[in-house]
Order: structure tokens, then C-alpha cells, then sequence
């Protein structure tokens, strides 16, 4: 018991240290918004140093202060898309589940051909069909992720369906809505939460990737695919810290926000807290 306890209080702190840390990132990189863009030939192409931690670029601009504003924009937009994912989500599998045979036969079928096609593949294309920028961005990687997450509140919602108190709310009359309102969404919190985290890392590398494809955000934003497209014209000259910096500061906030989704399970799974 000593021990479950001592877990989830670990837990707990690893999760608020690694929340604020990424919230200072996000802050941080709004504020550095109008230094990324600062142009300065007079300071180009500097390596790493104590002024220039991350160097600067062929148009003397702050790799550090265009690395923050990329990863801030980059968290924005995957907390945007994985809460607009995970409502479709929540709202598709307990449908599914709970509005008879034929709604779960139309709504299972989205998902197995939301599924059937490539992630990369389905965001590209719907990011041009919006007309790419942020909003096509955001649409295609919304519109894209939510079906893994569904089929679990799906088979969730089954199984609550079963339950005996569930069984006698329907005997006495209690409508469909109000089942699902009152009995069961507190019981799918722990999964919606724990999947909506879960979505964040995926949404951000897919960004992330289209836009290094040129079919996402703009090249005048300072997002971290526009940053990694534009070094690898450089790469052949040396300049290593073009890529380097923002490629590692990208793939580090994927993993805090996968350890973040761990940890979210652990502290709404009590049997899963041994550390």
C-alpha cells in the first residue's frame, strides 16, 4: 500500500514537472514569435556559442528563438487537433455503441477506411482539399486520428452496456443520452484522457512531417518542418546545427508527451502504480 502510494506521488510530480515544463516551452516560443523572424546578414551562419546556443541560419536569424517558436506553434497545434480527435472520437465510439446495429455498422466502417489509409497520405490530402496552412493542418491531422481511440471507447461502452445498473436504468425508462451522460462517461474518463494525451505525440510528428513535405503550414512560419525542409539545402556545407537542434528539441517533446500519456494512465489506473 506504502508503495502504490509512493507511486502515484511520483507519478503526480512527473507529471506536473514535465506539464510546466512543456508550458514554459509554449509560452516561451509566443514570446520569441517576432525574434525568430529578425533577419540579421551580419551574423550568418554562426556555429553554436554562448550568445547563439543554437547558432544562426544563412539569414543571421536565432536558431534558439526559431526553435522555440516552432515547437510552441507545433504544441498549439496538437493540443488543438488530439482535443478536436479525441471528442470525435468519444462521440463516433460511444455512438457506435449505444444507436443500435445499423449506426455501429456506418460508424465501424469510417473507421476501418479512416484506418485503411496511411495517416501521412490522408493528412496531405486533406490539408490541400482546406487549402493548406493552418487550417488545412489542422483539419487533416484532426480529421485523421481520432479512429484508434474510438474503437477503444467503442468496446468500452459494450461492456458498460452489460453492467447490472445499466441494464435496470434502461428497464426504468431512462433515455439513451442520459445513460451515456450520467453513467457512462465518468467510466470512460480515464481512456479519454489517457488517449487524448497519447494523441498529442502523433499529431505533432504528422504535422510536423507534412509541413517538411510542403504541404502544411506556410515556409513564412517558423514551424519546425518549414525549419527542417529549409536546412537540408545546407546539411552538405557543414551547417549540422541547421537540423540538429530543432530536430532533437522536436523529437524530445514527443517523448515527454508520450511519458506525460503513461503517466496520466498510471494515476487513473490505480493497479498500475508500482512506481
Amino acid at each position: 500500500m506504502k508503495k502504490q502510494k509512493n507511486g502515484k506521488k511520483s507519478a503526480l510530480l512527473f507529471l506536473l514537472i514535465v506539464t510546466a515544463v512543456l508550458a514554459a516551452v509554449t509560452a516561451a516560443g509566443m514570446l520569441l514569435d517576432d525574434a525568430a523572424m529578425v533577419t540579421d546578414f551580419t551574423r550568418r551562419n554562426i556555429s553554436p556559442c554562448l550568445e547563439y546556443p543554437f547558432g544562426t541560419d544563412w539569414m543571421g536569424r536565432d536558431m534558439f528563438a526559431r526553435t522555440l517558436t516552432g515547437l510552441s506553434l507545433s504544441i498549439r497545434i496538437g493540443l488543438l487537433t488530439a482535443a478536436v480527435s479525441a471528442l470525435i472520437a468519444l462521440a463516433a465510439g460511444s455512438g457506435a455503441a449505444v444507436l443500435g446495429a445499423k449506426a455501429d455498422a456506418v460508424i465501424s466502417w469510417i473507421i476501418d477506411l479512416v484506418m485503411g489509409i496511411p495517416h501521412i497520405l490522408l493528412v496531405m490530402l486533406i490539408s490541400i482539399a482546406c487549402g493548406r496552412g493552418f487550417a488545412g493542418i489542422v483539419a487533416g491531422v484532426a480529421l485523421s486520428h481520432w479512429t484508434s481511440l474510438a474503437r477503444v471507447i467503442r468496446g468500452e461502452v459494450l461492456q458498460l452496456k452489460q453492467a447490472p445498473y445499466i441494464l435496470a436504468a434502461g428497464k426504468l425508462g431512462v433515455s439513451r443520452f442520459s445513460i451515456v451522460r450520467r453513467h457512462m462517461l465518468p467510466h470512460l474518463l480515464p481512456q479519454f484522457l489517457t488517449g487524448l494525451i497519447l494523441l498529442f505525440p502523433h499529431a505533432i510528428l504528422h504535422e510536423a512531417s507534412v509541413t517538411f513535405l510542403g504541404f502544411g503550414l506556410s515556409a513564412e512560419q517558423p514551424a519546425i518542418g518549414v525549419i527542417l525542409s529549409e536546412s537540408m539545402s545546407y546539411l552538405t556545407t557543414g551547417r549540422w546545427w541547421l537540423a540538429l537542434f530543432p530536430g532533437a528539441a522536436l523529437v524530445l517533446v514527443v517523448v515527454l508527451f508520450s511519458a506525460l500519456g503513461e503517466k496520466v494512465r498510471r494515476l487513473t489506473d490505480p493497479a498500475s502504480v508500482h512506481a
